[in-house]
């Protein structure tokens, strides 16, 4: 098997994904903007080849890439980055090479958020009531309908990237002349608590492994009110959670790939409502965190899928795993040394964020587990508690 793999190199921990095809017999090409010298020894060992573009957002450059692959290697089967920004590259390319997997048209309905809408009411998953931004007095109707405050956020978009909350006349009014100049879409803001439907399906599309995991905390708060980020791995997972999940991903026909859907569970009367999907994995250190709570190899399960249709990890939610994280400039009353000291047996790892990352992530995680849910959310507590 010959699978391009877009951006390699980033992010930083997703070389296991090339490093565990490469050892279970595919043929990995990656694509990138990074020289060839830079890439760290353990991706650079798994690459067959490797083309370097000036930019990945060059579609022609990728396009050429892939071209000179062709010559130098024979036919492409799959391409991949599970990354969120690459997502319409993957499509362009698997119509162009005839490659397997989801083209432009089914990769829009994971990248506009209108349409997911759309597939989730087919299958009966109620989301917040919600439609594409037209002019303020659409939006005065809308919001007549539905009451303050709601959520305007790019149809396209990741993370909470020119996510607006509207709360009154003149926070609209700001939206208005604020605003980039893309595609928006606005909803009915629902205040409630982060649940995540996680997993990776097989070349069938059945689903051969999920997980949860719970915040308390959206997105657009950590951005907006600079939040410290936690939250953690559920060793039992709600009912409604896993039957919606799985409706969910049969409606978007995800096949061979990773998955995360994201949904809120209203405060005022337990009812669940799906925020999003994202066919890829959970971002950050996610997947370090599948492989932590139930001791296996989310990156080898991946390859094993591609090369063999077989998940063979036997899993057992063993412990509930935690993200933990920390901003600079912020004063906590326990330093890093007291933390490392206090819980280092239940520490399994430590790292800094790319600034990228970090206005949602944080600048340093904590990554941490343990059997009981009580212990992890004092953990939580104690590490992001400020003086």
């Amino acid at each position: 098997m010959n699978l391009v793999y877009l951006s390699p190199n980033f992010p930083p921990n997703y070389f296991q994904f090339c490093d565990r095809l490469a050892k279970t017999g595919g043929c990995v090409l990656g694509i990138g903007e990074a020289p060839s010298e830079e890439l760290r020894p353990e991706l650079g060992s798994a690459l067959l080849d490797y083309y370097q573009v000036r930019s990945l957002e060059n579609y022609d450059e990728v396009l050429r890439a892939c071209g000179y692959f062709i010559h130098e290697h024979g036919r492409l089967d799959r391409v991949e980055s599970h990354n969120e920004h690459w997502l319409i590259h993957e499509g362009r390319l698997r119509e162009d090479f005839n490659m397997i997997g989801p083209k432009i048209e089914e990769t829009c309905k994971l990248k506009r958020k209108s349409l997911m809408k759309k597939v989730f009411s087919s299958v009966g998953v109620n989301s917040a009531p919600g439609e594409m931004f037209i002019d303020k007095n659409s939006t005065i109707a809308f919001i007549q309908k539905h009451g303050y405050p709601i959520i305007a956020k790019p149809d396209i978009g990741v993370g909470a990237w020119a996510t607006y909350k509207i709360g009154d006349e003149h926070e609209l009014d700001e939206f208005l002349k604020t605003k980039p100049d893309v595609d928006f879409f606005i909803e009915k803001f629902v205040d409630g608590e982060l649940y995540t439907f996680d997993g990776l399906t097989n070349q069938n599309g059945d689903i051969v492994y999920y997980t949860s995991h719970y915040s308390t905390t959206g997105v657009f708060e950590l951005v907006a009110y600079n939040v410290d980020l936690n939250f953690y791995s559920l060793r039992e997972i709600p009912a409604d959670v896993v039957e919606l999940g799985m409706k969910s991903i049969k409606a978007f026909c995800v096949k061979e790939k990773f998955f995360h859907l994201e949904f809120f569970r209203q405060k005022t009367d337990g009812a669940l409502y799906a925020l999003e999907i994202n066919c890829r994995p959970p971002g950050g250190f996610i997947t370090d965190m599948m492989n932590f709570a139930a001791d296996i190899d989310v990156y080898q399960e991946w390859a094993n899928i591609l090369m063999f249709n077989k998940f063979q990890a036997a899993v057992d939610r063993k412990y509930h795993c935690a993200h933990i994280a920390r901003r600079n400039g912020k004063s906590y009353k326990l330093s890093h040394e007291d933390v490392c000291s206090k819980y280092g047996d239940k520490i399994v790892m430590i790292s800094e964020l790319s600034p990228i990352f970090s206005p949602v992530m944080g600048n340093l995680a904590y990554i941490v587990r343990s059997p009981s849910k009580e212990d992890v959310i004092k953990m939580i507590h104690e590490v992001q508690e400020t003086i």
